[in-house]
């Protein structure tokens, strides 16, 4: 047994105020996490937004892509010209 643990056995009190310390000490370590785990989700947040909008400007870039290529071949072919191979 460790000399906490006897001390423990024998008064009361000192048992008593050692769980207060303990109890104490797991708060603080509690509230740690807490704030680590708010700031994690802020994070995760922002990167959610960030990658909607990457997202919407690639949408964006596929479609003009394939609205300048219908573009094209309606115009070749109403032009009446040859599609190069």
């Amino acid at each position: 047994m460790s000399i906490t643990s006897e001390i423990e056995n024998q008064n009361l009190e000192a048992h008593v105020a050692l769980c207060a310390q303990r109890y104490s000490q797991l708060e603080t370590r509690l509230n740690n996490i807490e704030t680590k785990v708010e700031t994690l989700q802020i994070t995760i947040e922002k990167s959610h937004m960030s990658m909607g909008r990457v997202l919407i400007g690639t949408a964006g870039t596929v479609i003009a892509g394939v609205v300048s290529t219908v573009v094209l071949i309606f115009t070749t072919l109403h032009s009446g010209a040859a599609v190069v191979r």
